[in-house]
């Protein structure tokens, strides 16, 4: 399994290849520091422009029935861990 670094890094590269940089993504700290198996992502704050630019990539992704089926199907693996 791969720390919760690797993944905040995994999604700030993910975010960074559409344009979108949240400033404040990070491990949240009292998560990270503490005993719990998966810490907790911070996304943080972003301004206006950033929000807005997130919202439009979002927007242009398809939203289609196949997409919401692998959503589904993520929801139920992670679910099931």
């Amino acid at each position: 399994m791969r720390s919760t670094e690797e993944i905040v890094e995994s999604l700030r590269d993910a975010l960074a290849g559409v344009g979108v940089v949240l400033p404040s993504l990070d491990v949240d700290p009292v998560t990270g520091a503490s005993d719990e198996p998966f810490a907790l992502v911070d996304l943080g704050r972003c301004n206006v422009r950033t929000a807005e630019h997130l919202t439009d990539v979002l927007r242009s992704l398809p939203a289609g029935e196949t997409l919401r089926a692998r959503v589904r199907q993520v929801n139920r693996e992670m679910k099931s861990r």
